[in-house]
């Protein structure tokens, strides 16, 4: 895809000061687009705007603190990234949390609002003031960063995963309602190799690429060339729906070792 396809463009990313977040904004910077990249730690913030000047680019680089499950934070991001830019075209909702692991039937309601607040609501919060802010008189394009926990069942994280899900569908609801003007597509991820991650990938590699029919893990750039795609006007004729990017693991068949 071409270097200048973001030429001019600004682009807000929530949970944008490392991983996947970092990583899309890196892409987008590439692209030759502005990016604001949104995290709750300034420390983080600082040090992510350091590697985004190095990577070759004519956009500029700004960061605000905000964090994603609060609607006022998100009204003030959209506030900042217009009185910076004049233009909001791009809202990546990339920013999730997942504070509790085990069964559903044991899930307490502080974590399980949180987790929705974060994950679900959140995406609504930021695709408004993105909406209300520049997409409703001059279109653009939001990309949901979900999960392919959003299609299958975890032993694990069965309540993550069921905001994952309502994600998808509300790229779908966010499409229809938001069409013409705004397109709303979705990024469902298998494992990825991000240092957030670390524990879950490096002592099973082995194991879990030799089950994958492209038998490696994912990578931030596999995500970030996805979303890039999905901002641009490559995919000008797609909205609502999602991409999935997991190296082939919902094609295995049941009961059958690779």
């Amino acid at each position: 895809m071409s270097g200048h396809a973001l030429h001019g463009r600004v682009a807000v990313i929530t949970g944008g000061s490392r991983g996947i977040g970092l990583g899309i904004a890196k892409a987008y910077r590439e692209a030759g687009a502005h990016v604001v990249i949104a995290a709750r730690k300034p420390d983080g913030l600082a040090v992510a705007r350091e590697e985004l000047l190095r990577v070759k680019g004519d956009g500029e680089v700004h960061e605000v603190i905000a964090n994603a499950g609060e609607p006022d934070h998100a009204a003030r991001s959209a506030e900042e990234t217009m009185a910076r830019f004049g233009r909001l075209d791009i809202l990546v909702n990339n920013a999730a949390t997942n504070p509790y692991m085990g069964d559903l039937l044991d899930l307490d309601l502080p974590r399980a609002e949180k987790t929705v607040r974060v994950n679900q609501y959140g995406m609504i919060a930021w695709t408004r003031c993105a909406w209300r802010a520049w997409m409703a008189e001059h279109g653009g394009a939001v990309v949901n960063i979900a999960s392919v926990g959003g299609l299958i069942v975890d032993p694990h994280i069965g309540w993550y995963n069921a905001t994952k899900a309502a994600m998808l569908h509300m790229t779908r609801q966010l499409a229809y309602e938001l069409g013409p003007r705004a397109r709303v597509n979705a990024i469902a991820p298998g494992l990825i190799k991000t240092e957030l991650a670390r524990a879950v990938w490096e002592p099973r590699e082995p194991i879990l690429t030799a089950k994958l029919p492209l038998r490696r893990l994912g990578t931030v750039e596999d995500v970030a060339n996805a979303a890039v795609f999905l901002a641009s006007d490559v995919s000008a004729w797609m909205t609502g729906q999602t991409l999935v990017l997991d190296g082939g693991a919902t094609v295995l068949p049941i009961g059958v070792d690779a």
